[in-house]
């Protein structure tokens, strides 16, 4: 059932300059984008929302995909943001992609990471073993983040081991601080609105070509949720994109190469000073 009224969301703004609206993933929360925003406000002003159904941005009902975009078009109303670029993690870098589409003269650029216009995934089969191990493997690293001996034991025979491909204290530090907690927060609507999308066939590759702003495409090599060729894929539908692939990384890869992704998107910006003016 679509609401028709925005949704107030509850959101973390950092820094000062041109505004960075930063798009999580699901499940995700405003804050799970840290990794970016702490670097991006030291330049610019960083714009962080939980969706709705994420976070804090509570929710009663039903809603639909197409809900995000109203709700994200009178965030930008209500802080007064005429144009921005945006940076958006997986289901965040199609809802990136969609308002480019519905707001042409409002977005200036895309950062895109581990997403796709027609997103396709070849995740194995899921186990009650490995849910049990991810179960046991977050619940300890909440209470002893990064313990190599948790990582060893559980972490790198549970779900996560098709998350990340580099098992780090610092991954794991991620994952404890950012990633359990929007798990957590994730509410079951929102669950059901994505699924309904993914569902029904979700396909916008033919409408790229409207799309002209700089963009970068970001991917990891082993993601078995949105796969690299399905990233490619949008890239070489978007006009003006930038293609990037890291190796011996997976859908997370933003928290196993931080400094590695952050240095690749600094890069592109002062490569694309447009995007930021």
């Amino acid at each position: 059932m679509q609401s028709s009224k925005p949704h107030w969301l509850n959101t973390y703004i950092q820094g000062q300059g041109f505004p960075i609206l930063c798009l999580h993933g699901h499940p995700g929360k405003g804050s799970s984008m840290s990794v970016f925003t702490q670097p991006l406000s030291q330049h610019f002003k960083t714009v962080s929302p939980d969706l709705r159904g994420y976070g804090k941005s509570r929710f009663q009902g039903s809603f639909v995909m197409q809900d995000h975009l109203i709700d994200l078009e009178a965030l930008l109303d209500r802080l007064q943001i005429e144009k921005c670029l945006i940076l958006g993690w997986s289901l965040g870098g199609i809802l990136a992609m969609e308002l480019a589409l519905k707001l042409p003269k409002r977005v200036t650029g895309l950062i895109l990471i581990a997403t796709a216009a027609r997103p396709r995934g070849n995740h194995p089969p899921i186990s009650w073993q490995d849910n049990l191990f991810t179960g046991v493997a977050s619940i300890i690293n909440q209470l002893q983040p990064s313990w190599q001996w948790n990582i060893d034991t559980f972490g790198k025979k549970s779900l996560y081991r098709y998350l990340v491909q580099q098992h780090t204290g610092a991954t794991y530090r991620y994952l404890a601080s950012d990633a359990m907690s929007a798990f957590l927060q994730t509410s079951p609507a929102a669950q059901a609105a994505l699924n309904a999308a993914l569902n029904a066939g979700y396909n916008r590759l033919e409408a790229l070509e409207q799309i002209r702003v700089p963009c970068l495409m970001l991917a990891g090599s082993e993601d078995r949720h949105i796969t690299p060729s399905s990233s490619l894929e949008t890239a070489q539908y978007l006009k003006n994109c930038q293609w990037q692939c890291y190796p011996n990384t997976a859908h997370l890869f933003p928290w196993e190469i931080p400094q590695q992704v952050n240095s690749d998107i600094d890069t592109w910006l002062a490569a694309h000073p447009e995007v930021t003016k």
